[in-house]
């Protein structure tokens, strides 16, 4: 446990050895999936000149993780965590080796980048049921903060790095390449955590598939409490619709092709910054509480864009936003990581996690409609009025049951060590 005088840091998540594999596991998978993103881009349009099939191709290494979140998750429940994320990984990275092959027809290169994209929801919802398991207390929040730095950054030095290292490399070494941090991640997950079993009873691993499947989903809108932290993790991802309509958005507000790169890095700078800043200095006792009123300030920021700021202003105030928006899903995601029982937890995280990617994909959809319609700056503030109707009464209902069951939401333990 932590020490009674001091609030967690980061270096003693660090401390913990089997936090410690699991980070390096994810931080390699994810800067090697930016860059086989952008291998894939290159490959596919080098090879068939379409600009169609590109985007096809590149949407394809996320829209069946809708499926895999709503249909495959359970499986963290049923089965030994750790063995899921080993399997996963393995799996990953012989389909990836696949799509390396050289004259794959493009439908087999497909069919296996789908497959990838499909085994994603299983891992990442076996990795954040363990967490509240290997990180104890507040250190739970700190090491979501941490893993939520770390993405984002991976993110944008898979992106960045990419592009250039494959200015150097062929496009299928760095598929092997992404391969191998499949390979190196299940190592990491292998020998870093511990072997722990099946986390739902025996009974339930007897259940149907389909039995287990809407147990998940009836836990996870079992009450108005976490129903609304469900909606609020997918809300945050309606919000930062500036990111799907970033070159209209830039094209209006007068910049050029180099400010598209700094908008859509705006929202990962401020996920860093204010995630810092969240779990390193905003106490644990208040945390759960802040909850909705992070997310109604994640939409005051695009309330400005109807004022139609130029490009420096823009990425400020998606900075902000972002900052917010992290910190508000970041808390949601773990108040109800913690709330959900260990045998249905990594189900319950699937589906929150799945309306999430559902919702980061309608936005820019819905996004765009309007942007055809009226500026995009517009379309952005319409989405940051419809942010505040929605994130107002959300905010009130879980104050409500803030107040109603200050134990079950507030670490009590972690409130009188800083209060000492």
């Amino acid at each position: 446990m932590a020490p009674p005088s001091a609030r967690v840091t980061f270096r003693e998540v660090f401390g913990v050895p089997e936090f410690r594999a699991l980070w390096f596991g994810e931080l390699l998978s994810i800067a090697g999936d930016q860059l086989a993103r952008v291998a894939l881009s290159i490959l596919v349009f080098t090879g068939t000149n379409s600009a169609t099939l590109t985007g096809l191709t590149y949407a394809l290494t996320y829209a069946p993780s809708l499926l895999g979140g709503v249909f495959l998750t359970g499986l963290a429940d049923r089965f030994p965590r750790r063995s899921v994320m080993v399997t996963v990984d393995l799996m990953r990275a012989a389909l990836i080796l696949l799509v390396a092959i050289p004259g794959l027809p493009f439908w087999a290169m497909c069919v296996l980048v789908g497959a990838v994209s499909l085994l994603n929801p299983p891992f990442k919802a076996s990795q954040l049921a363990l967490l509240p398991q290997v990180l104890e207390g507040d250190r739970f929040v700190v090491g979501m903060g941490i893993r939520s730095m770390t993405v984002q950054s991976a993110q944008l030095l898979g992106f960045a790095g990419g592009g250039a290292l494959l200015t150097a490399l062929d496009p299928r070494l760095a598929l092997v390449l992404d391969a191998v941090t499949f390979v190196l991640s299940a190592a990491f997950v292998r020998f870093g955590v511990h072997a722990r079993p099946a986390a739902a009873p025996s009974k339930e691993k007897r259940k149907s598939f389909f039995a287990s499947l809407g147990a998940g989903g009836r836990i996870a809108f079992a009450n108005s409490a976490l129903r609304t932290l469900v909606i609020f993790t997918w809300l945050m991802g309606l919000l930062p619709v500036y990111e799907g309509i970033a070159a209209p958005y830039v094209s209006a507000s007068g910049g050029g092709p180099q400010v598209i790169g700094l908008l859509l890095a705006a929202d990962p700078i401020g996920s860093v910054i204010f995630t810092f800043v969240y779990t390193r200095w905003v106490p644990a006792r208040v945390r759960p509480k802040l909850i909705g009123p992070l997310s109604a300030l994640t939409a005051v920021p695009l309330l400005l864009c109807f004022l139609q700021p130029g490009p420096v202003v823009s990425i400020v105030l998606f900075i902000v936003s972002g900052g917010f928006g992290t910190v508000a899903l970041l808390q949601a995601t773990a108040s109800l990581t913690l709330a959900v029982p260990d045998e249905h937890r990594a189900q319950a995280m699937g589906l929150s996690n799945t309306g999430l990617t559902t919702m980061m994909g309608i936005s820019p959809l819905i996004g765009g409609i309007l942007a055809d319609q009226v500026s995009a700056q517009t379309t952005v503030g319409i989405f940051g009025v419809a942010g505040i109707v929605l994130t107002v009464p959300l905010a009130l209902a879980w104050q409500r049951a803030v107040l109603a069951e200050p134990s079950r939401w507030i670490d009590e333990e972690a409130a009188r060590a800083e209060h000492a």
